[in-house]
């Protein structure tokens, strides 16, 4: 099975990358995702001071992981002369840059020996899409490699961002950044636990996966020959295909390795052949070139109900918005209520019920 990904003059020998964060802050956790299998290396956000990081900074929750880190605790200086020299040099290395317009004339000239492309965070830079323009343009006046500006939800319009961003010369975008501002309260002691001095931390994780599949499918509709790299969500094989399905010609992973264990990423890669087979694809390439299928229909099908495999839990009958599915000694769907929004499918956990003809 063919795992390669190619895209803006990177080859990487499979589609799955570490995100910026935690697990890529320093040379023995970045050698830690090399032999994990990774296509690609990507750094923790190097800035131009250091930052001075509140404790303690990181909540994992049942499927999302808030943390109130900001970019790297060590300076640039020690990136230069101690981490970056000693990566290894046979996948694609992409260098994570921030914030400001200084901060690139500063870091891009000291780091562009070591990146094979850059990926640029806008988190703390406001929406003002003149000042990301103008970033950009600073960025490309100071290195030739392909540069990712990285998306944060907070930017109103994903697709402006893009254009302007391409514009100044971006070579595509990463999407998306954590959410945020979110907050963390701890009731017992009145406190407001896991944020910065202001209280707040920013979410990801796989609950914003349908936000970031979203942002993906949007700016790829939009700008077909523009790169995007997904990000936001992912913790399996099915998550990396869909990312593909999306228009993502890569994608990247971090917080579900938080909350699952680090050795998710060589387990993906590994699940990734299989998960290619099951649903009939032969490459990744084959994957990023599939057309999604956008047909919708606004006439209800009833539901279709396996009683074989119904447990009797009634959970369907609990939830259902239109009072359409009644148990006596087995589930009953009402066609005349049925209003075909199929919730009950999605939510059967014996998967019981199908979708109707």
């Amino acid at each position: 099975m063919n795992l390669e990904t190619r895209f803006d003059g990177l080859v990487l020998k499979n589609p799955l990358m570490p995100a910026s964060g935690p697990l890529s802050g320093d040379l023995a956790k970045l050698e830690f995702l090399y032999n994990q299998g990774i296509g690609a290396i990507v750094t923790k956000t190097v800035s131009s001071k250091a930052a001075i990081v509140p404790r303690p900074c990181i909540y994992g929750g049942k499927d999302f992981v808030m943390n109130s880190e900001l970019w790297s605790e060590y300076p640039y200086e020690m990136w230069i002369k101690e981490i970056l020299p000693m990566l290894p040099t046979d996948v694609p290395r992409i260098i994570s840059v921030g914030y400001t317009k200084e901060d690139m004339e500063l870091l891009i000239p000291l780091l562009d020996p070591f990146a094979d492309a850059f990926e640029i965070s806008t988190h703390y830079v406001g929406k003002d899409l003149n000042v990301i323009a103008e970033t950009v343009r600073t960025i490309r006046a100071n290195t030739e490699k392909p540069v990712y500006m990285k998306i944060s939800p907070h930017i109103p319009d994903p697709i402006g961002f893009a254009t302007a961003v391409r514009n100044a010369g971006a070579t595509g975008i990463v999407a998306i950044n954590s959410l945020g501002p979110t907050m963390n309260i701890d009731i017992e002691s009145r406190k407001i636990i896991y944020g910065n001095i202001d209280g707040y931390a920013w979410t990801s994780g796989p609950m914003i996966k349908n936000l970031a599949l979203a942002i993906v499918y949007m700016i790829k509709q939009a700008m077909p020959d523009f790169t995007v790299i997904g990000v936001g969500g992912i913790k399996s094989a099915d998550d990396v295909i869909e990312f593909l399905l999306a228009g993502a010609s890569g994608v990247q992973m971090l917080s579900s390795a938080l909350l699952i264990g680090k050795d998710l990423y060589s387990k993906i890669i590994d699940d990734l052949p299989k998960a290619l087979e099951k649903y009939g694809f032969e490459s990744i390439e084959e994957v990023r070139a599939i057309i999604l299928d956008k047909t919708i229909s606004y006439t209800p099908k009833v539901p279709v109900v396996d009683h074989e495999k119904c447990t009797s839990c009634k959970l369907c009958e609990k939830i259902c918005p239109y009072f359409a599915i009644t148990y006596t000694t087995k589930i009953v769907m009402d066609p005349e209520k049925c209003f075909g929004c199929e919730l009950c499918i999605s939510k059967c956990p014996v998967k019981a019920i199908s979708k109707g003809k």
